[in-house]
């Protein structure tokens, strides 16, 4: 009960302890060198199955660059976190909240080095609001809870990759997390936090949220900018006023009593990545590194706070779309 309560206000860390069937936990370390040129997502993460032979622990690599997506398998008994913080072990790898030391060394991929993060920046906890989820991480019957562990940090160290060693001193990162039963059965997501702007960063997820025995289209927003974040949601009363989806591209329109933001991306081309269904871990999503953004956020009295172009951003747009553009 205690590490229960403990990780309402710790979002960060593993929420599974006691888990042993329909669970899963995947927490996503975005980082980007500081010439732009190497754009990689790593996600380690467990998966507790209905049927035991389905359950294992794993670490995704996404290489934004080429597309190239590589699912790395453990059995789950090789999978261990702290009931305290963010501290995991996923096969020979450890992942952190300011570093990650990779260890791979397989036929689909080598990877192997440390990374270091520094002025990690997360989506505030409070008493009543315990981060992106705001009351709703409350719930204790959510198909999936969501989390912001940095909006923006610098990243230094370096990695190996099939041989080839690259450094990341001086690139930027980002980090969240899901957890619960499953991915929804539809959603959007966009997130950017390289704008001329140093630190400036912006995260969405537009959603189906299933709530007792219904459903509904559940957004948040959240916009990081000179240290002070401008929060759009579901529970904060902000409404969507325009959502549009093409081939190419995403408009998104939202606004509150104080604010009006408006964001609008060019899809890329992306890897397809493995995620979370009731039945077990399926290569179904496909995640762009590589889309464009522009981002405006604009007062009611028409000032413009903030607009500006986001580069090396990752998008998805998954499932049965018409669930939320309707």
């Amino acid at each position: 009960m205690l590490t229960r309560l403990r990780s309402i206000w710790t979002p960060a860390m593993y929420h599974g302890h006691g888990q042993r069937r329909n669970y899963f936990e995947g927490w996503y370390y975005k980082f980007v060198d500081a010439t732009g040129r190497h754009v990689h997502a790593v996600i380690p993460g467990i998966f507790l199955g209905k049927d035991a032979s389905t359950s294992h622990c794993f670490v995704q690599v996404l290489d934004g660059a080429t597309g190239h997506a590589t699912y790395h398998r453990y059995p789950a008994e090789r999978f261990w976190a702290s009931e305290h913080e963010l501290d995991l072990r996923v096969g020979p790898n450890r992942f952190y909240l300011d570093r990650i030391q990779l260890d791979i060394d397989d036929a689909d991929r080598s990877l192997r080095g440390e990374l270091g993060f520094e002025g990690v920046t997360p989506w505030p906890v409070t008493l009543a609001s315990p981060g992106v989820m705001g009351p709703y991480a409350f719930a204790p019957f959510m198909e999936c809870y969501h989390g912001v562990l940095s909006f923006d940090h610098a990243v230094r160290g370096a990695l190996i990759m099939n041989g080839a060693a690259i450094s990341f001193d001086g690139g930027r990162g980002y980090m969240e997390k899901d957890w619960g039963q499953a991915f929804p059965r539809a959603w959007v997501w966009g997130q950017s936090n390289h704008f001329d702007h140093v630190g400036t960063s912006i995260t969405l997820s537009v959603a189906t949220i299933p709530w007792l025995g219904t459903s509904f289209r559940g957004f948040i927003i959240g916009l990081w900018h000179e240290r002070r974040l401008y929060r759009f949601a579901t529970y904060t009363g902000a409404k969507i006023t325009t959502l549009k989806l093409s081939d190419t591209h995403l408009v998104l329109r939202v606004e509150d009593k104080r604010h009006r933001l408006e964001f609008d991306a060019a899809r890329g081309e992306g890897g397809l990545l493995h995620a979370p269904y009731r039945i077990d871990m399926l290569q179904r999503v496909t995640e762009s590194l590589t889309a464009g953004i522009t981002v405006q956020l604009i007062d009611q009295a028409g000032g413009v706070i903030f607009r500006g172009v986001g580069r090396h951003a990752g998008l998805e747009i998954n499932g049965e779309i018409q669930q939320i553009v309707a």
